[in-house]
């Protein structure tokens, strides 16, 4: 980075004043890029967001469910995406 060092503003602590940050400094931003493809199958995504879903929802997952996960898991993502709509959209009817 060849930019000058970035001075802060030093707070008032007797004023009890708010104060601003500088601005960025585009220069000392990282070039990070996005991953150019996932690692994760869609069975793996479906798997993680019924578990997910599933916790978020009151509802955790019980050892004895793996199995009906991973079915649930190796449908299509219509499905998968229509299985987490109702569980985020009623749980409580769900559970009776």
């Amino acid at each position: 980075m060849n930019s000058p060092a970035t001075v802060l503003p030093t707070p008032d602590r007797d004023a009890d004043a708010d104060f601003l940050l500088p601005l960025p400094d585009p220069e000392q931003r990282l070039d990070v890029a996005p991953p150019a493809h996932s690692l994760l199958t869609p069975r793996d995504r479906h798997r993680l967001s019924l578990n997910a879903t599933l916790t978020t929802a009151g509802i955790p997952p019980h050892p004895d469910d793996i199995e009906a996960i991973d079915a649930l898991s190796a449908l299509d993502d219509t499905v998968a995406l229509a299985v987490q709509r109702w569980l985020i959209s009623r749980p409580a009817a769900l559970l009776g």
